[in-house]
């Protein structure tokens, strides 16, 4: 059955209906799930091969001596660089929602996306110095808007046909490949920078972006019809001023930056202040549009929590950035008889354990099936499972005193923390393309980025706070705000999850 798209009277509305577009998206594979997804999800695998494969080595690029090739920037301003740029990169991933909603198809963005971060990475690569970081980063930013939530989308138009706990079972795995990049980035750029130097390891990030596009071209083809087509063509007559305000805002940006105003030091502020308002925005624009309906309303209602939490849950795990880089330089030794542990290697063990985790969990909602717990339920097991790693971490912190902290207890912690994320990502992706507004369903998956951008950002300012205050007091603040936030998450999940399934069927 079709429904009448609120927008335009006189066209169909498919979001509730099978794609019937592409052959092979609408197959299902050995594992029942449409093959399509495996297509979207070995681009999305390199895609992070290259983005976590860059910011396993960036912190230690900002922090490390120059004798070591790196810049030497101060603990604080590198925190709130890396902070910023991984905010940044969220954030920008609204107006690539926003453009593949209006102007360009996502299966466009997705292309023009990777080419763009090719670019940058290269940058980074061939040109050395703050000047060299800022544009490689400037593009990797700009791409990456592009790509991420119009390839999420994607997968939300192959998925379309498949019930709820199939459609989480299909995030699952699409997760799985996002982390499976997460942890062979790093492991490979990591070795390069540890035997070669810092640059080899950005090359080899540029070589992992050459590999989405190898794989995501000949895909492009059998694609879903929704994704060759502008959701909702923006009027010929409003294009000029679309383009005048983005030259402003990029004007805006390059003199505040010039004037002093922007530092590294304020960066992450300012992103994370950027995240509260354009999440703010895209709340009060969905909930009062005469476009969504009164269950749809109440969907996003029941959404805003979960946005809140998620973002902190974010801010909490991506300190393995921020904070705990710092914390390794300071107190790690890596020295392993005649042998350096390469220093990216520490923050892979954290997606590494979300990908050997994912399968089992995702096995486990399959044989749960409608008794296994809902999206709320699970986003509380993960945060409290996230501040009990960083309680974890404040018994070694004052178990070891002044000395080195054991490699092998750092190790430990990212794997405690790194394997909760099962339980809040793929979860807050399934829900995204679920519940969202038939008039805004690419808008509510870049809100959903929106938690990655103020998680990110949040994390710089974390970074920044780590280096004033001592490491008890810090840890103690995150292990009892993640568990705490947790259990008071568990103890809401029935009315919130009413919300979120007002006028849903499973």
């Amino acid at each position: 059955m079709t429904h009448t798209d609120p927008r335009n009277p006189g066209t169909p509305d498919t979001h509730d209906a099978p794609d019937t577009h592409g052959a092979a998206p609408g197959r299902a594979s050995r594992r029942g799930l449409p093959r399509g997804l495996w297509s979207m999800a070995f681009t999305e695998l390199w895609e992070r091969y290259s983005f976590y494969g860059l910011q396993g080595i960036l912190s230690f690029y900002l922090l490390y001596e120059l004798s070591q090739g790196s810049l030497a920037l101060d603990p604080a301003a590198a925190a709130g660089i890396v902070g910023a740029y991984g905010g940044a990169v969220y954030l920008s991933q609204i107006l690539g929602a926003w453009l593949g909603d209006r102007l360009v198809s996502p299966k466009d963005m997705v292309l023009y996306g990777a080419v763009v971060i090719t670019a940058g990475h290269l940058v980074l690569a061939f040109a050395p110095g703050l000047a060299g970081l800022g544009v490689g980063l400037a593009l990797i930013v700009a791409g990456t808007g592009a790509l991420k939530t119009n390839i999420t989308s994607i997968v939300g138009f192959v998925m379309d046909a498949a019930d709820g706990r199939r459609r989480d079972e299909g995030f699952s795995y699409f997760y799985m490949a996002i982390n499976i990049g997460a942890v062979v980035g790093p492991l490979t750029t990591g070795l390069a920078q540890n035997e070669l130097g810092f640059h080899y390891g950005f090359g080899l990030a540029a070589i992992g972006m050459g590999a989405a596009l190898v794989q995501y071209i000949p895909s492009m083809k059998s694609l879903p019809e929704r994704a060759r087509v502008v959701n909702d063509p923006l009027p010929a007559h409003r294009r000029p001023l679309v383009a005048l305000v983005a030259l402003a805002a990029v004007g805006a940006v390059v003199a505040a930056a010039a004037t002093g105003l922007l530092r590294a030091e304020n960066l992450a502020t300012v992103v994370t202040f950027a995240a509260l308002t354009a999440a703010a925005v895209y709340f009060v624009t969905m909930t009062r549009s005469s476009a969504v309906s009164r269950d749809e309303r109440r969907r996003i209602l029941g959404f805003l929590p979960l946005f809140l939490v998620s973002g902190l849950y974010f801010g909490f795990l991506f300190q393995k950035f921020t904070a705990i880089s710092i914390l390794i330089t300071e107190r790690i030794d890596l020295q392993i008889g005649g042998w350096t542990f390469p220093v990216a290697w520490i923050t892979t063990a954290s997606p590494l354990a979300a990908v050997l985790i994912t399968p089992l969990i995702a096995g486990l909602w399959n044989l749960l099936g409608d008794r296994q717990p809902g999206p709320v339920a699970k986003f509380a097991v993960g945060l409290t499972q996230i501040g009990c790693a960083y309680l974890f971490l404040l018994v070694v912190s004052e178990a070891t005193g002044e000395a080195h902290i054991p490699l092998v207890l750092i190790l430990l912690f990212m794997v405690l923390a790194g394997s909760s994320e099962v339980f809040v990502g793929p979860i807050g992706l399934s829900l995204a393309t679920r519940i969202g507004p038939r008039a805004f369903r690419s808008q509510m998956v870049g809100l959903n980025f929106l938690t990655l951008a103020l998680g990110s950002s949040l994390s710089g300012l974390l970074g920044q706070l780590f280096t004033v205050i001592d490491n008890a007091s810090y840890f103690t603040v995150i292990a009892t705000a993640g568990i705490g936030l947790g259990l008071v998450l568990f103890a809401a999940r029935g009315p919130v999850g009413r919300l979120l399934e007002s006028g849903l069927t499973r």
